[in-house]
């Protein structure tokens, strides 16, 4: 379904029990809903909320910003690297506030918000920026994009900065897409290439914009160092990060929970940059755990052992 928040038509999957507790999912670069899988959805309505999925501003179904035109990344890299200021069509603070928004448009006075990778960037935002909104937090395998931090390598960077051999051709389209999460993904708990390549062609088919992933990577290099929001946020944080990731190196997750008052940490061996199948109980326990200590069921912080 298609909800106005912020001025912005966003699309929306709204599942669960009507009381359960409502959990924002906000997705990562370029990213859809249907990123979310819904097996993870299915084990996270058991454990009693409303999961409300959607597509950030300019991706999937929802609104375009086409008219903004595509971002020169080349010189948004290249002054980021020279810690020179970097322009983009819009922030990620706007997507946090299109998250607000619609939180409230949708009748919550809050929600419990989780964030992958980007949307994780954005999460932050919305914790700092409208803390009223937000009951407990998640971030996996995100970042505060402070300049210290370990950075991918080159192997990474490329195929992240690589196109489709024919950028017309669903099929290669869909092998591009295959080669990024080959780079990327959980070396291990690696996703049977069938099973990957069919959830890959299925979102392609649903939307493909490549100049919006663009212009959301210019927003990511724009945000930079994110170090003086966090110890304002006030959520119960669970921060969930893969020992294996090679895109965000797991340093940015344990600074994360250093840096975010009594946040609670979860370091996977074996996870990369996606999300496993075998991961998905485990990503519903740490979600609904740090849910529950927003209603008091928690009195202390521990760090989660990695097993």
């Amino acid at each position: 379904m298609q909800v106005s928040a912020n001025g912005i038509a966003l699309e929306v999957d709204d599942r669960g029990p009507p009381d359960g507790e409502p959990l924002l999912m906000i997705m990562g670069l370029g990213m859809q809903l249907v990123a979310w899988p819904e097996g993870l959805v299915d084990l996270l309505v058991a454990r009693g909320f409303r999961v409300i999925r959607f597509d950030n501003r300019d991706v999937g179904l929802s609104q375009r910003f086409d008219s903004l035109g595509v971002p020169n990344l080349a010189a948004a890299a290249l002054r980021h690297t020279m810690g020179l200021p970097v322009a983009s069509p819009y922030r990620l603070a706007e997507l946090a506030d299109d998250s607000a928004a619609l939180i409230a448009a949708l009748g919550f006075e809050s929600a419990h918000v989780c964030g992958a990778s980007m949307g994780g960037m954005v999460a932050q935002h919305l914790a700092a920026r409208h803390p009223q909104r937000v009951r407990s937090l998640t971030l996996m395998m995100t970042t505060s994009g402070a300049r210290q931090l370990p950075q991918p390598g080159w192997k990474v960077r490329m195929a992240l900065l690589s196109r489709p051999q024919d950028p017309h051709s669903h099929e290669r389209i869909v092998d591009h897409f295959m080669h990024i999460y080959g780079v990327i993904g959980s070396p291990g708990f690696p996703t049977e290439n069938e099973v990957l390549r069919e959830r890959l062609s299925a979102s392609v088919r649903r939307a493909y914009r490549p100049a919006a992933t663009a212009r959301q990577l210019a927003a990511i290099l724009a945000d930079g160092d994110r170090t003086a929001l966090l110890a304002g946020i006030r959520a119960p944080t669970m921060v969930i990060h893969g020992l294996a990731d090679p895109l965000v190196p797991v340093e940015a997750g344990r600074e994360l929970a250093r840096l975010i008052p009594a946040a609670t940490l979860d370091l996977i061996p074996g996870m990369g940059h996606d999300l496993p199948q075998p991961l998905w109980p485990r990503f519903a326990d740490d979600i609904a755990r740090i849910a529950g200590r927003d209603r008091g069921a928690y009195a202390s912080d521990t760090t989660v052992s990695p097993t």
